[in-house]
């Protein structure tokens, strides 16, 4: 188990690095999704193939042991290895628990959504209008939006159109296969890597759906940094991201010739081709059918196949040798389970049973002869033809009366009459049913109308009302500077004038003092 999750993730890593080397700022995105698809699909079920190779090998079919250990460093690496399988299965155990939980909360907080607020369906979608502030997300037909924001009209129609197209093209389908595998493979980094490759190149489709429409790519990409935020919104919807936004706009902007992507397609025959040789299992079969050659150094067998042999071996020492029903496979595997035990095991088991030796192989008796008419029918030993069985004269069938098929016929007529009257008033209820449907879809669309233009008209009473008190308020700001300034330009007036004052007096005194002398 241990070897294969090894090589699945070492193919996995081979398909990422082609995938950023060659694939992801590229402008093809369909066959982008469908290569990441691919790869972990051939990722899992690439190291599961395995290549059989018959040999004639000709020498000691024991396996290679090491015996020259310790008993006391054996002992111990036995108890590790028994107990480490159980401790790595408690833990994955715990880890698909946790992410299990976690898919499944994530879930059913979408479903719960879808539910418990008012939802509003289109020809092929449906859209749920929350009370939260989130961004526009999808899952499956469904496309989250705020009610405050689209009843008042505040989201453009290219981001609609960008959900849409996570609706049309189904890709929740992919989020949750990787989210199931992930599950499964929790403790893989890998898979977190080509599941942020796989969200980004939907973000590619979705862009590039939006931009066929004839959408200029600078409008585009304004109202993708404005609408964009850093917000959570669930682990299995689509939305805008603002942290793949620069990649987003460097993808926009190339183009991809249809002879770069011949050529990166066709690389991936000789690298499935080097994947296939490289992590599948192989294995060598001698001809004569004994076990599979095992080139592994072993230090003994493990408690389980002690347990194995002592059960096998003990069945066959208790068998009465002259009554003794021997199954070839069971031979077979006593002798790989005896050669894979080291001295110590094999002298604390179950001795080697005594088999006796197979019987001589019973001829075939000869085929008859076949007798081909004009080839070899003149021959002495050629036997007679066999005689031709006479024919059995067949007892007319009787006439069935002519009342009895009429009977029938008008019965059948009557049935199809009475299922052609049930099928009619059917088809008029269901036509009176979707009246009925259409009529009050034309009163809902009628009231949200009305709903909508109140609300344009209070908010428009509203705007009006802010605009006259901000004049006002704006009117009382002026009259108060103008006051104020006013009274700053009268208290200078009056600090000169005591500066004059000042000024004159102090003249008078030295003058005075100057007369004085």
């Amino acid at each position: 188990m241990e070897f294969y999750l090894l090589r699945s993730a070492a193919c996995l890593g081979v398909f990422i690095l082609f995938y950023k080397l060659f694939l992801e700022k590229e402008n093809m995105h369909t066959f982008k999704r469908f290569y990441l698809l691919g790869a972990l699909v051939l990722s899992i079920t690439i190291p599961l193939i395995t290549f059989v190779s018959y040999t004639s090998f000709t020498g000691n079919n024991d396996s290679v042991t090491l015996t020259e250990l310790n008993e006391i460093g054996s002992d111990n690496y036995m108890l590790l290895l028994e107990k480490l399988p159980v401790l790595l299965g408690y833990l994955y155990g715990i880890g698909v628990a946790i992410f299990g939980f976690r898919f499944a909360k994530n879930l059913i907080t979408i479903l719960l959504k879808i539910k418990r607020n008012p939802k509003l369906k289109l020809s092929s979608y449906i859209q749920v209008l929350l009370q939260d502030k989130v961004m526009p997300h999808t899952f499956f037909k469904y496309i989250f939006l705020n009610k405050s924001k689209f009843e008042a009209q505040e989201i453009p129609p290219e981001v609609m159109l960008h959900e849409q197209t996570h609706a049309q093209q189904k890709h929740s389908i992919d989020i949750l296969f990787i989210e199931i595998l992930q599950i499964l493979f929790w403790f893989n980094p890998l898979i977190y890597l080509i599941k942020h490759s796989i969200k980004l190149n939907h973000e590619f489709l979705a862009d590039e759906a939006v931009l066929s429409k004839g959408i200029e790519s600078n409008h585009y990409q304004n109202l993708l940094l404005v609408f964009s935020s850093n917000t959570q919104t669930p682990i299995l919807a689509n939305s805008i991201n603002y942290s793949l936004i620069k990649k987003r706009f460097t993808v926009m902007k190339t183009h991809t010739s249809k002879r770069k992507i011949w050529i990166r397609s066709l690389l991936l025959f000789p690298l499935v081709a080097l994947l296939l040789f490289s992590f599948s299992a192989k294995e060598e079969i001698d001809r004569l059918g004994s076990e599979p050659i095992d080139y592994t150094l072993q230090d003994g067998a493990t408690k389980a196949q002690v347990n194995e042999y002592n059960r096998l071996a003990k069945k066959y020492n208790n068998m009465d040798e002259s009554n003794m029903r021997i199954k070839k496979s069971d031979i077979d595997r006593l002798k790989y389970l005896y050669n894979i035990m080291s001295g110590n095991q094999r002298k604390n088991s179950q001795p080697f049973p005594n088999f006796p030796p197979p019987p001589p192989a019973v001829e075939k008796a000869p085929e008859p002869i076949r007798v081909v008419k004009g080839v070899n029918d003149n021959g002495a030993n050629v036997p007679p033809p066999p005689p031709k069985a006479s024919k059995v004269p067949k007892e007319p069938k009787e006439p069935k009366a002519p009342k009895v098929k009429q009977e029938k016929t008008k019965i059948k007529e009557e049935k199809l009459k009475v299922k052609e009257d049930k099928l009619v008033v059917q088809r008029v209820k269901l036509e009176k049913r979707n009246q009925e449907r259409e009529a009050e879809r034309l009163v809902l669309v009628d009231k949200r109308k009305v709903e909508r233009e109140k609300l344009k008209t209070l908010q428009h009473k509203k705007m009006e009302n802010q605009r006259v008190a901000m004049r006002v308020e704006t009117n009382k700001e002026r009259l108060q500077k103008r006051e104020v300034q006013i009274k700053e330009r009268q208290i200078k007036q009056e600090e000169k004038k005591n500066v004059v004052y000042k000024r004159q007096v102090e003249q008078k005194k030295v003058s005075l003092k100057e007369e004085n002398k």
